[in-house]
């Protein structure tokens, strides 16, 4: 019968009396053996080399010397008089921080003191003292990987001997249950299957970040849990990151923690939107993140997971569960997952530049999104009538009368991007515009006006009103190089004290 499978809760954790967190179900401090002095070999019957140096042990055996051999699958090596270990649950091995088998080794006064891979002759008689060793075999021959490298068994060795300790539950599953199965029944899911956050893949995921586990990242709404690095982890395996996407994952999540955003207020609203992640700099190229075609759909792994494994922090840790504290009322496929990367080519500055971050700087900036709105444009061949379609376009958002409720993101195809670049404008000076042709008389948006009920309050009739607050409207740039077609994602409240604001976090190591 196999072993049952063991799972770590995204959110709970358990913690001795004392505070000291510790993992149920599985013994993570094995008693690792005491280390001799003298003469450790480590070889496995697998590996010809190993093979190969078998008399080489019988004569280190004679030569007075205390020797040990550490076989990593069966103990029938022929080693004269030494000492020989069954080390087939690697406790030796891992010990040692061995590699490659051979490996010898030379401890003395509970110190290690030299080692050698492989099989050199001169290494192996300087460092046992012993000459004419293996007089009739070669002079030096390579050695094998060590069975601790073998796929997936260093993860398990650094869980059980203590390397790592995790403070979330561990959840035991029986043999007869399915673990992607097992996450739906407990509610960890938003819908699509998950990755099962094994001991060991949370482990590794870890590995992408310099940060402890048990670092605070801050109180994650609307419960207002502790965030700590190892539940961003465990919901990231969730989502299917890579290890290396950690960095950006905790910014996304720090991110959304800074009251500006309103993360709770974002969560609560019967509106449509949810948290959309923009990543710039260094760190969307290093993790393959897509920009270019199909930006803003699917089909990119570093994309879809990022983004998802943000929306699965709120939901597990916060407790943000539809139905629950999400009251939204139809909601938006983006609240799955929303991220994307900008196009950076230095023709335009990136978001993160216009607010303030350097270009060599890897930042993540979080928008309040609702839906994707196309703008299709194919006969604009100047700046100043391209910049009309958008405005007209951008008047749309969340009602043409309605102004300063909410803000915009603006996504430039690179076709149409060509249009304003060829003319010279930079993205300032499409801002300028835009801000000129977004300015309505009150007149036309006030309620009752048109015939419409919805609208401005009558006092702004004498006036002209913008339609985004200052700073409201981004504009980034995005998208594959054929087709005339950019987008407006419209933006949740920015109006008010609970409305959202969108921030930005420098992706740190």
């Amino acid at each position: 019968m196999r072993q049952k499978a063991a799972l770590i809760s995204p959110a709970d954790s358990a913690c001795l009396p004392n505070g000291t967190c510790y993992k149920q179900g599985m013994t993570t401090h094995n008693l690792l053996p005491a280390l001799p002095d003298g003469l450790i070999v480590i070889v496995k019957r697998a590996c010809p080399t190993c093979s190969l140096i078998e008399p080489v042990l019988a004569q280190l055996s004679d030569s007075g010397i205390p020797i040990t051999v550490v076989a990593q699958d069966v103990a029938d090596f022929s080693a004269g008089h030494a000492r020989q270990i069954d080390d087939t649950d690697l406790a030796w091995s891992w010990s040692l921080e061995c590699e490659i088998v051979p490996t010898l080794i030379r401890r003395d006064h509970g110190a290690e003191i030299e080692r050698t891979y492989g099989w050199f002759r001169e290494d192996w008689e300087r460092i046992s003292g012993c000459t004419a060793l293996g007089a009739d075999l070669p002079a030096s021959r390579p050695g094998c990987g060590s069975k601790t490298q073998d796929p997936g068994v260093s993860d398990r060795l650094a869980i059980r001997f203590g390397a790592v300790s995790f403070a979330s539950r561990e959840v035991e599953i029986g043999d007869s249950e399915d673990p992607i199965e097992a996450c739906f029944d407990r509610g960890w899911s938003d819908g699509l299957p998950v990755v099962p956050p094994t001991p060991e893949r949370v482990y590794r995921m870890l590995q992408g970040t310099a940060r402890k586990p048990e670092e605070v990242l801050g109180l994650m709404p609307p419960d207002l849990v502790p965030c700590t690095v190892e539940k961003v982890a465990i919901n990231a395996v969730m989502a299917g990151c890579k290890p290396e996407y950690m960095p950006v994952v905790l910014a996304a999540v720090e991110a959304a923690l800074i009251d500006e955003f309103g993360m709770h207020g974002l969560l609560c609203t019967t509106m449509f939107a949810g948290p959309l992640v923009l990543v710039n700099g260094p760190a969307a190229t290093q993790i393959g993140m897509n920009s270019g075609v199909n930006a803003l759909g699917q089909g990119n792994r570093a994309n879809a997971s990022i983004g998802r494994a943000l929306q699965l922090v709120v939901r597990n840790v916060g407790g943000g569960r539809p139905g629950e504290i999400d009251r939204a009322t139809l909601g938006t496929p983006g609240k799955y997952t929303f991220c994307f990367a900008e196009a950076e080519d230095g023709e335009w500055d990136s978001l993160a530049v216009e607010r303030g971050f350097g270009k060599d700087q890897s930042v993540v900036t979080l928008f309040a999104a609702e839906g994707v709105q196309g703008i299709l444009d194919q006969k604009s061949r100047t700046p100043e009538s391209l910049a009309r379609s958008f405005a007209l376009s951008l008047r749309a958002v969340d009602h043409y009368k309605l102004a300063m409720h909410g803000d915009a993101m603006l996504v430039v195809s690179p076709e149409h991007a060509r249009v304003f670049l060829d003319a010279g404008w930079s993205k300032a000076r499409l801002r300028e515009e835009l801000d000129k042709l977004l300015v309505m008389p009150g007149k036309d948006l006030v309620v009752g006006a048109d015939g419409i009920a919805e609208g401005m309050p009558a006092n702004f009739a004498s006036a002209d009103i913008p339609k985004f607050r200052p700073g409201g409207l981004l504009i980034v740039r995005a998208g594959g190089p054929a087709g005339l077609f950019s987008a407006v994602i419209a933006g949740w409240a920015a109006s008010g004290p609970t409305g959202s604001t969108p921030v930005s976090k420098e992706v740190t190591a």
